[in-house]
Formats: C-alpha cells, structure tokens, sequence
C-alpha cells in the first residue's frame, strides 16, 4: 500500500468508494473534505490509500493548532475504505501515516469525533488505538490517540 495526495486524477475513484450497508450514514462524500481543504488549505492533510494501482481508502487530517476547541486542532476529519478492502489493514495504514504526520509537526495527540452507532466506526477507532475522552454537544464521541 502507499498514499498519495488527493488530486484530480484521483479524486474520482475516492469518491466513489463503496462502504458496506449502513454505513453511509456516518460519512459525508469527499467533496466535502475537498471543499474543507479548498477553504482552509493550509490545515488540510488529505490523502488516498493505493493498493496495486487501485484507489481504496481515502483519509482526510486537519492540523490548526490555532483551533478555538481542542478537538479540531489536530485531528482525523474523515477516513472512508472500501468495502471490500475493510478488515485488510487500508484504515490503519492510513491513520498511522496521518499519526506520523502529526508526529512530524511535534503534535502529541490527535482527535477524532464519530457518530456512535451498531455499524459506526466506533470499533475501528478503538481497535487502532483510540480512547474516549468526551462528547460533543451532538451526543457524539470525541476520541483521541496519544502519540
């Protein structure tokens, strides 16, 4: 596997990623993300998971260590992998690069906040090494990973 940033000639194939039943609901398209990175370019850390030659994940950091709250100052904004790709490692792969990365900018701990839910994310945060560390205002998790 290996990442590249997200670009035109491969934002196509990020946006089409399928995810398995129900789990469309706890994600936005990545035109979002696009459009998150297009009005802040300087936070944005996006990137897209390749495995022979085939795009199938797709991660999206920000990193503003001038945020107004905690969680957003460097942090997971969004990570989508291919159904038939989950379970193989794509979604570790990916958040270990946006963990180095952090890492790289002298960040000691990065955030996540998900929607909690019976086909959520929640296992998946935890099982690559998130913690519980709050709410938000929504009711939704905030998670984090010490670094």
């Amino acid at each position: 596997m290996r990442l590249e940033p997200l670009s035109a000639s491969n934002i196509v194939a990020a946006n089409s990623l399928s995810l398995k039943p129900g789990q469309e609901q706890f994600i936005e398209p990545v035109s979002y993300a696009v459009a998150a990175e297009a009005t802040n370019p300087t936070t944005a850390w996006q990137r897209v998971v390749v495995a022979d030659d085939v795009v199938v994940g797709f991660i999206h950091g920000n990193f503003d260590p001038e945020a107004e709250l905690d969680e957003f100052r460097a942090c997971l904004w969004r990570i989508s992998v291919a159904a038939e790709a989950q379970g193989t490692g794509v979604g570790a792969f990916a958040a270990n690069a946006l963990a180095e990365e952090a890492r790289s900018r002298g960040v000691g701990r990065i955030t996540v906040i998900w929607e909690p839910g019976p086909e959520g994310p929640e296992a998946f945060f935890h099982h690559i090494g998130f913690s519980d560390v709050g709410q938000t205002q929504y009711g939704e998790t905030i998670g984090a990973l010490t670094l």
